[in-house]
């Protein structure tokens, strides 16, 4: 049996009441916490700094995951796990030695990931598999959030989930953009595990109810 996660993302939430939106969601079912980092280089925004993740990591003990939309990578990716980030993923297009940042990830006492952008080829993985604990599609072109999920998106689920398997390793494979109730039980069925969600969670009334219904589809 597949062990789904649902992780909210807090581009989503409510900046001026932050803290309150993190246990918001932790209350209401969450299983980890992720956190768009955007550096307004490599992607048209500005985010979060690790002092927004030290400040979130004494609200919960859920896994807080970095996913760092930013080129360079890896000084802040250690100064993320210095403020209590628990898994890191990046973009391989963002560093100059993408085995080198994931090594650097581990030393600091972080799960290391993988982001593959839309247009974004898969091959990279064929060098990392044995070194990254994450692979996270993006189903939207990352810099923003509120996007519609790309339809094409499922055909690259479904390749790098036979990918995974071929290896014989437990990787988790994370989906993020344009996820919601309606389209969740697909995206899972192309072999997604872990679903990054905003705008269906906190774009809703009742953030318990929003992420029972995602994880109603999954039964």
């Amino acid at each position: 049996m597949v062990n789904y996660k649902i992780a909210p993302s807090i581009l989503s939430a409510d900046f001026s009441k932050l803290g309150e939106e993190v246990d918001a969601v932790v209350r209401a079912g969450a299983d980890m916490i992720h956190i768009d980092v955007m550096d307004n280089h490599y992607v048209p925004n500005l985010t979060f700094g690790p002092m927004v993740c030290k400040s979130i990591r004494p609200i919960t003990t859920l896994p807080l995951d970095v996913h760092l939309m930013a080129a360079p990578v890896d000084r802040l990716a250690q100064d993320f796990a210095k403020a209590g980030a628990n898994i890191i993923t990046f973009h391989p297009e963002a560093t100059d030695h993408v085995d080198r940042t994931i090594q650097i990830i581990q030393d600091s006492g972080c799960k290391a990931g993988i982001v593959i952008n839309p247009a974004t080829s898969i091959g990279c993985l064929d060098w990392v598999l044995d070194k990254i604990s994450v692979v996270l599609i993006m189903s939207v072109n990352p810099g923003f959030g509120g996007q519609e999920f790309i339809q094409g998106s499922y055909r690259k689920i479904k390749r790098v989930r036979k990918v995974i398997q071929e290896s014989g390793r437990e990787i988790s494979l994370q989906v993020d953009g344009g996820i919601n109730a309606e389209n969740i039980k697909a995206i899972a069925k192309a072999g997604a595990d872990s679903f990054v969600s905003g705008s269906a969670i906190f774009g809703a009334s009742d953030y318990h109810r929003a992420i029972a219904n995602l994880k109603q589809q999954l039964l």
